[in-house]
């Protein structure tokens, strides 16, 4: 089995379990069945589609874990949109943990309906949609004529914005995607596992700390609303605000931002992560009148926040032909304007890079009597890699030439000597000085 099948297989045996008897979940295993997979176009493991009435339907792009898939194939049990006959029906369908797109009709030959019910197949695995051809179900909501309806989740409902906003043009797929995708978040929403991939496109602070929505709907809020009273005031500068559950995100708080699990108490921890990837913690303690939260923000603003960067200390000792690179040393030596550098980003557990060692190291010592040429490396496990530096897997080779710091060009070669001595030969901006011995160090 290959390693995701193996990794994914617990959460999908719980998620059929769950939910035995709304959706069957099956499985296929392609070596012993290579007829079927073949006949439905599976060549990646593990593939995940979607069957409606012994169709293939769909391929599933959901998240991958217990709780979003049994969130992701409820949506998909039932009719595209739910119909809504009376007022308890549609208080019952709003009143839900995620936000709720209604549509109020004429009649079931209203053309805007049918557009509603078109836009609501395309858009059902992530938004939920419901609608009524009785139009006094509106009332209430101030709706006389044929109307969209976005209600947010009543757990998010704040003095800070509106809990229902309405969509005023006319409906197609496009104008209504545009407009849930716009407006389904508001200021302050709840960062989850599910829609974190949604919500990191942009510049996003985060306060994350005890939330949970279920036990302490009260107790989540009060924070919930401090974030929202502080960041209505810049709102309007670019920022985005979120709140999350600590414990959804303990790995990678310790991960990128050096938080132990321990760490911060009962307060709120605060963070911004840019869409280019800068990161800063608010290190003051979370007041509970806002004012720290308030601070943290102006001096984001004001440009005097200094960046938080995940790094191994300096080494005290550098001597070696292979000049050992921290996120904190970059800029001093990956950077240094007057020479090229070949640096290779490595991650300790990586077979491939125990097998570079030997000859990357080698490389080093012929070029080690070179003034204008340093052979670098770094933890990319341990170190952030710095923006322009695009390191997906490992190894990953970046030349950063002399006068061109901002232009860094993967390395896309072989990994012998020879090959690297002939790429260098090319790029660099002086002509390299290969020994075959390396001096004394």
């Amino acid at each position: 089995m290959c390693g995701h099948c193996k990794k994914l297989a617990p959460d999908f045996e719980t998620a059929a379990t769950r939910l035995k008897g709304t959706v069957p979940l099956a499985k296929v295993d392609c070596t012993a069945s290579p007829d079927t997979c073949g006949r439905f176009g599976v060549t990646g493991y593990p593939t995940l589609k979607i069957f409606r009435n012994g169709e293939d339907a769909s391929s599933y792009d959901g998240p991958r874990s217990a709780d979003g898939i049994v969130h992701f194939m409820k949506k998909q049990a039932g009719p595209n949109s739910v119909t809504l006959r009376r007022e308890a029906d549609l208080e019952a369908f709003v009143n839900h943990f995620d936000a709720s797109v209604v549509g109020f009709f004429s009649g079931p030959d209203s053309g805007q309906l049918a557009e509603f019910l078109k836009a609501a197949s395309v858009m059902r695995e992530h938004f939920r949609f419901a609608h009524t051809i009785d139009m006094t179900l509106g009332l209430k909501h101030g709706v006389d004529t044929e109307r969209v309806l976005l209600f947010r989740p009543p757990r998010l409902s704040s003095k800070f914005e509106e809990s229902v906003l309405r969509f005023t043009e006319t409906i197609t797929t496009h104008t209504l995607r545009r407009f849930i995708r716009d407006n389904i978040f508001g200021m302050c929403p709840h960062l989850t596992n599910e829609n974190r991939d949604k919500l990191k496109g942009q510049d996003l602070l985060t306060a994350y700390y005890d939330l949970d929505y279920l036990q302490n709907p009260k107790g989540t809020n009060y924070w919930r609303n401090r974030v929202m009273k502080v960041g209505s005031q810049f709102a309007s500068q670019g920022l985005s605000f979120a709140v999350a559950n600590r414990k959804d995100f303990v790995d990678e708080l310790e991960e990128e931002f050096g938080l132990g699990a321990s760490d911060g108490g009962d307060l709120p921890f605060v963070t911004i992560r840019t869409q280019q990837g800068f990161k800063y913690t608010m290190r003051e303690e979370f007041t509970r009148d806002g004012k720290s939260l308030e601070r943290f923000l102006e001096d984001y603003f004001a440009g005097r926040l200094k960046r938080y960067i995940k790094s191994e200390p300096i080494p005290e000792k550098n001597k070696g032909p292979v000049k050992v690179v921290v996120a904190e040393s970059f800029e001093e030596i990956v950077n240094e304007p007057e020479k090229d550098v070949l640096i290779e980003f490595y991650a300790p557990w990586c077979g491939h890079c125990k097998s570079l060692e030997p000859k990357y190291k080698e490389l080093a010592e012929q070029l080690y009597s070179d003034p204008n040429i340093v052979i670098a490396k770094m933890d990319a496990t341990a170190n952030d890699v710095p923006q322009g530096f695009d390191v997906q897997g490992f190894p990953t080779i970046y030349f950063a030439q002399a006068g061109k710091k901002d232009q860094p060009k993967r390395y896309e070669g072989a990994h012998e000597v020879k090959d690297f001595i002939k790429y260098l030969k090319r790029e660099s901006s002086h002509v390299p000085v290969v020994s075959r011995v390396k001096e004394d160090l």
